[in-house]
Formats: C-alpha cells, sequence, structure tokens
C-alpha cells in the first residue's frame, strides 16, 4: 500500500512539475495551484452520511434526512475553508541552508498572509521526515523554521517543498506544490590534532618583533580567551573599559593561506574535518584567510559570507555535478 500510495505521489509530483514550471520565490499560491482530497475520515464520514441519507428515504424520517442534509451542507462548508486556508497565501525561502556532518539543518521560510482571517495548521514539508505546522495571523507574516534530520557531508538538493492544511476538522486535506530547488550544504565535522598554520608564525613574528622592533600598532579589538595577558591594553581596562586586547600590523596580519598540501599523510575526510576547523579558528581570530583544495582555490577574506563559501566548498568536494 505504501509503495503504490509513493508511487501515485511521484506521479502527481511530475504532473505538477510540467503544468506549473518551476517557481520563483516569493509566491503567492493561486487557486489552480490547490489539490484537495478527503481524508480517511472524511471518507468514513462521507459513507456515514450516506447510509443516513439512505436510511432516511427508506424510512421516510425527516428528522433522519433533515439531520443528515445539514451534516453534508457543514461538510461542503469546511472543504471550502479547508481550500481558502491555502488560497492567496504568499511563500517565501529565506535561503539554502549550512550545517555540519552529523548536526541537524534548518530551512527557514516566511509565510504571508494578506487576508483578513488567520491561516491555522499551515504545514511545511520539505521530505517525509522534515515537517513543520505553523499559524499565520491574519494581514500578518510567520517565520517558520523546518528541520531536517543530521546527513553526512556533502551536498542535498530538494527539488520542491510542499503546504499543506487539513484545517478546519480534519474532513479533507489540501495541498500544493512549490517547485523551487532548495540546497544543503553538510560540511565535514570540525576537528582535528594539528595547530593552525599561522599560530607558529604569529608566535616567531612576536619573538622577533621584542627583538627588532618590526611591528607597528594598529588598534585595539575586543580580548577573546587564548590571548597572551602581555599583550591586553591595561589601561583602557584600569579605566573601567571593556577588556581590549592591542593588535599589530606584521606577519599575522598578512593572509593566511589554509592549504590541502599541508596535511601529508591523512585520508580524505580528515583533511577535510582539519580543514574545517581551521577554517573556524581563523575566523574566531578575526584572520583573513584562503582556502586551496585540489579543483578549488577560495581567494583570502574574512567575515560570514567568506566562511560559507570556503565551507561550502568543502562540503561539495568529491560530490559528482554539484549545484
Amino acid at each position: 500500500m505504501k509503495r503504490l500510495r509513493r508511487a501515485a505521489t511521484a506521479r502527481l509530483t511530475r504532473w505538477a512539475v510540467r503544468r506549473h514550471g518551476i517557481d520563483t520565490l516569493p509566491l503567492t499560491i493561486s487557486r489552480r495551484r490547490i489539490y484537495i482530497i478527503p481524508t480517511r475520515f472524511g471518507l468514513t464520514l462521507g459513507l456515514m452520511l450516506a447510509a443516513m441519507l439512505i436510511a432516511g428515504l427508506n424510512y421516510n424520517s425527516n428528522l433522519g434526512l433533515a439531520f443528515g442534509f445539514l451534516l453534508t451542507s457543514l461538510v461542503l462548508v469546511a472543504m471550502h475553508h479547508c481550500h481558502r486556508n491555502l488560497l492567496g497565501l504568499g511563500v517565501d525561502a529565506v535561503g539554502d541552508a549550512d550545517t555540519f556532518a552529523g548536526a541537524p539543518a534548518q530551512l527557514e521560510f516566511v509565510l504571508q498572509s494578506d487576508a483578513a482571517v488567520d491561516r491555522c495548521d499551515i504545514e511545511i514539508r520539505c521530505t517525509d521526515a522534515a515537517a513543520s505546522t505553523h499559524r499565520v495571523a491574519a494581514n500578518g507574516y510567520q517565520r517558520a523554521v523546518v528541520g531536517l534530520p543530521a546527513m553526512p557531508r556533502g551536498v542535498m538538493r530538494l527539488d520542491q517543498f510542499e503546504l499543506r492544511t487539513r484545517h478546519p476538522f480534519g474532513w479533507f486535506r489540501s495541498w500544493t506544490y512549490v517547485h523551487k530547488p532548495l540546497t544543503v550544504f553538510t560540511a565535514p565535522e570540525p576537528r582535528g590534532t594539528h595547530v593552525l598554520p599561522s599560530a607558529a608564525a604569529a608566535a616567531g613574528a612576536v619573538s622577533e618583533s621584542d627583538l627588532h622592533g618590526d611591528e607597528e600598532f594598529a588598534g585595539l579589538r575586543s580580548y577573546q580567551i587564548g590571548v597572551p595577558l602581555k599583550h591586553m591594553a591595561w589601561k583602557v581596562v584600569a579605566r573601567g573599559g571593556e577588556p581590549a586586547v592591542r593588535s599589530y600590523t606584521g606577519l599575522a596580519a598578512q593572509p593566511e593561506w589554509l592549504e590541502w598540501s599541508a596535511l601529508e599523510g591523512m585520508d580524505t575526510e580528515a583533511r577535510l574535518s582539519q580543514l574545517c576547523r581551521w577554517i573556524l579558528e581563523s575566523e574566531a581570530a578575526h584572520h583573513r584567510y584562503g582556502l586551496r583544495i585540489p579543483g578549488t582555490e577560495v581567494s583570502p577574506g574574512h567575515g560570514a559570507v567568506h566562511r560559507s563559501t570556503c565551507l561550502r566548498a568543502l562540503a561539495r568536494f568529491g560530490v559528482e555535478n554539484p549545484p
């Protein structure tokens, strides 16, 4: 039964792609995009109403017929509300997701309603194991997060996601497909025992500058755990300011390269994990750094965008036809 249902769902999905094409976000759900069918409870209710109406006709029971027609009208109204719960709803995806191997990922969406009624029990479903239900207030919006299970290193592409609802009574299920590819980049787990390449060079630069004075003061930056106390700006602390350390220009200010070739003797995943750890350590130390791995070179930089670029390069490594 499950195999038949999956085959029918896959066939319907392919038909919907041919009908609507690839979507551009943000998207407002139109009437022709919404599909609706009764649930198991709805089918049971329909059979019960049919039996009630047949019995009322056979036994000439006006009260039974009136009650049957009343329930039938209630079912039709519930079907209308279930369909309207998705009609005109706006949906947008914040962006692709980034995570580390063994850790769950999160896809972020924005649901928006311009109608004067609340949208209740809106379910966003990315896979069979990743779904979340949300409520959108009238003339408002709601940020929605869908958690994905932990995955190994690599790149996972979701060709579409689904919006569905069973509001108000669970008698019907209406849904729509949004054919917008989303990508989940899973970087390697940050681990390794090798010291950051710039650490030894920075230590040598400090000792050499103490002897020859070839470094110049470049300003103050916030204190971080692990910075030697001799670099603390004690005068700032004495005046009641936030803990800060002195920065100097010199070898430590030069961009550093995190290179594949520096990790000879390690297997592929161990190298990638060590490079991932170096990226996070360089970012935390506010260094400018670049990445060199076979087939990819990322120029030196710094910041959240640069960090994401480097981590995604590690996630793509060895993946056939990465997005």
